[in-house]
């Protein structure tokens, strides 16, 4: 659904018609989940679009008939129908199990019969893949600082920042500033080195939980959890982590986040279960060279 990971959307501002594939009947596909042939899910889609699942051999992909693909350079708009992309994934995993899911605008070309020919093509790769997710889920961690370490703190428990503060005391303009880059310096690597150390802690904590653990940038663009949590400017994020794990283990990890919490100063935003965005194959990716295919990210 983005870049970079699921949470992190770039929204194109002005589309390039002439790189817009035509399309007369296409099949926007928003995941691949387990289904009989009389499967269905009663919701919208982007744009309010009706959704249906075509199955073969026990394998469904949850879509909608559209004869073009989604760009905007209306922001919101396209925020819309990021949010309903989620949304349709969301629903199917909570009917269907653990879902596979597309990013955002991936389009095949052809009717219903094209959409089950192509899932018996790619039969052996889908049950691969839904096998290994059974069960699982993408869950997200943010660790925030909301009373971080004082300046004085830190210089009484650093030799180096202790002398260095001494002899900006002591010094004249000139050598003072020089004094002060190199204090600044030493206090900004003190300070990485214990987002680092925090991180890689909790990492390995979780891991012993989890089948994958994954940091992500510390300032994301947008998120997953954006319509859930209410993420305020209270404190400083010293990590965020993407994890997946089974279902049976949410109660384990809690517990690890539970004691990281106890710690005074800090707080853990902990969301999910998400389908597996992060750590789903790229289906979509595979008929990128295909001319009966497209595939585009937001």
């Amino acid at each position: 659904m983005s870049p970079d990971d699921p949470g992190d959307a770039s929204l194109e501002t002005e589309p390039d018609p002439d790189a817009m594939p035509e399309i007369d009947d296409g099949r926007y596909l928003y995941c691949i989940v387990r289904a009989d042939e009389d499967a269905t899910l009663e919701t919208t889609g982007v744009d309010g679009e009706p959704v249906s699942i075509v199955t073969a051999d026990g394998i469904g992909a949850v879509v909608h008939a559209c004869d073009g693909i989604y760009d905007s350079a209306d922001l919101a708009q396209v925020r819309r129908w990021l949010v309903r992309h989620q949304a349709v994934v969301d629903e199917a995993g909570e009917t269907f199990g653990t879902p596979i899911p597309f990013q955002f605008d991936t389009i095949l070309r052809g009717d219903d019969d094209g959409v089950r020919e192509w899932l018996r093509e790619e039969s052996e790769t889908l049950e691969q893949a839904l096998s290994g997710l059974e069960g699982h889920w993408e869950y997200r961690v943010e660790v925030v600082e909301t009373d971080p370490v004082g300046e004085e703190t830190l210089v009484e428990r650093d030799d180096r920042l202790r002398e260095l503060d001494e002899k900006i005391g002591d010094s004249e303009e000139g050598t003072a500033f020089l004094l002060e880059k190199q204090f600044g310096q030493r206090l900004a690597e003190l300070q990485a080195a214990r987002r680092e150390s925090l991180t890689a802690d909790l990492q390995e904590r979780l891991a012993a939980e989890a089948r994958e653990v994954h940091a992500l940038e510390r300032s994301p663009t947008a998120s997953l959890d954006d319509d859930v949590v209410d993420v305020e400017d209270d404190g400083e994020t010293l990590c965020r982590l993407t994890l997946l794990a089974h279902e049976d283990d949410e109660g384990a990890i809690g517990s690890v986040l539970d004691d990281v919490a106890a710690n005074d100063g800090l707080e853990v935003r902990f969301t999910g279960p998400w389908p597996p965005y992060t750590f789903a194959p790229e289906l979509g990716e595979t008929d990128t060279n295909d001319p009966n295919s497209t595939t585009r990210d937001p």
